[in-house]
């Protein structure tokens, strides 16, 4: 597969912000032959176009590269918060755990820097909607969907833990409802097996990318109750047991 000339790439970028700015979805076809890099370079300027940074999506899956992505700072909204998207438009639902970064990291390289991490984030949980610039998601190569910000649309942020408290994050269990569906009910499976070393993979990663991993930014760690999809009007409403509750009203524009 031949790779994105440069031009392609911003392309790419503006094709991602014309559909942002409520234009025509981005055709996959777009991104073909996109590599990790050059999605990294669209995710770039988008964030000189919607930005600033105000955290960050991460997933580590299995044989394969981390998975890096900024949220945009406006997309951020304290529960409990109201999101409307178009009529007709499905959007994900995700309970998630998250860290706040409460004070500045040192070199990833220093030798206590897992300590220090630990005793710098604060843990709260959150409602991520997932929303595409893309045609068809579903289809869309992994790298492509990276380019869009991992299909981020908003994030909705609890009360959060005390900061440097323990907090098993091995584990979970809560509720998650949209309208009457219930989308959790009880125990949860935790992507990666530790929201912690989710976050730490992440920090050990991340370099100067985006700017890097700032005081008062958020990462989210991964869904707890996979990815239902949802059409406004609904009421949603997340729990996680032992941390907190977190809700928002998506409503139709």
């Amino acid at each position: 597969m031949t790779s994105l000339e440069p031009s392609n790439v911003v392309q790419l970028a503006e094709l991602l912000a014309m559909a942002r700015r409520g234009g025509p979805k981005v055709p996959l076809a777009a991104g073909k032959g996109l590599t990790r890099e050059q999605a990294f370079a669209v995710q770039s300027r988008l964030i000189a176009e919607f930005g600033p940074v105000g955290g960050f999506k991460v997933a580590c899956p299995p044989d394969a590269p981390i998975v890096i992505a900024p949220i945009f700072a406006k997309d951020i909204a304290q529960s409990p918060a109201r999101f409307a998207v178009p009529p007709g438009e499905s959007v994900g639902i995700e309970l998630e755990y998250a860290y706040r970064l409460t004070s500045p990291l040192p070199a990833a390289t220093a030798p206590d820097f897992k300590d220090h991490l630990r005793s710098s984030v604060e843990l709260l949980p959150v409602i991520e909607l997932v929303q595409s610039r893309l045609e068809d998601p579903a289809s869309a190569d992994p790298i492509l969907k990276m380019a869009d910000n991992q299909l981020n649309g908003a994030l909705v942020l609890g009360t959060p833990f005390a900061a440097g408290a323990p907090f098993d994050t091995s584990r979970a269990s809560g509720h998650l409802k949209a309208g009457d569906e219930v989308l959790l009910d009880g125990v949860a499976k935790v992507p990666g097996g530790d929201a912690f070393e989710t976050l730490y993979k992440l920090a050990i990663a991340i370099g100067e990318h985006c700017g890097g991993l700032q005081v008062g930014q958020v990462v989210i760690t991964g869904s707890l109750n996979g990815l239902p999809w949802v059409l406004p009007e609904k009421q949603v409403h997340g729990h996680i047991d032992g941390l907190g509750d977190v809700s928002l009203l998506l409503t139709a524009e």
